[in-house]
């Protein structure tokens, strides 16, 4: 289950890779294109679009960052009653409703739909994902109100 997961988390990379190249070269080509030179010192269009494609930029390099991680990313198994660790995909019940969150190093907040989940990718740099490191099933957090159903 875990290698159609991640092959589905690559595929929506590439997708996003792909749409957010396209906006950057759009926008570094209005940035550079003679129509939007200043026409007077209060007409900011060139150096607003110079910022929006500089923008874009750094954002296509961390969503090629974070394809490369998950190209060579394998995530490992996980027996009834292991601690939650890296790579875990984890069932809670949160809330009263039953949510899956998978733990990566890279692409926090992505939700990715999978054989009718939904999962959210944590990072470490998440305090859920800190949170949720070496708890079992069965145990709970108090904030936010979460049970551990199991750790696959």
């Amino acid at each position: 289950m875990k290698s159609r997961l991640l092959e589905q988390i690559r595929a929506e990379l590439r997708a996003s890779l792909e749409r957010l190249s396209k906006a950057a070269y759009e926008a570094h080509a209005a940035a550079t294109d003679p129509g939007s030179k200043a026409e007077g010192k209060y007409d900011t269009r060139s150096l607003e679009a110079s910022y929006l494609a500089a923008g874009q930029a750094r954002q296509v390099d961390e969503l090629a960052a974070s394809l490369r991680t998950f190209e060579s990313l394998t995530l490992p198994d996980f027996d009834p009653g292991d601690a939650i660790d890296a790579g875990a995909l984890v069932e809670a019940d949160l809330n009263g409703e039953t949510t899956h969150f998978l733990l990566v190093p890279t692409s926090g907040g992505l939700v990715i739909p999978h054989d009718g989940m939904e999962i959210t990718l944590l990072t470490p740099d998440s305090p859920l994902y800190r949170k949720l490191l070496g708890m079992r099933s069965g145990e709970s957090l108090e904030m936010p109100v979460l049970t551990v159903a199991d750790v696959l």
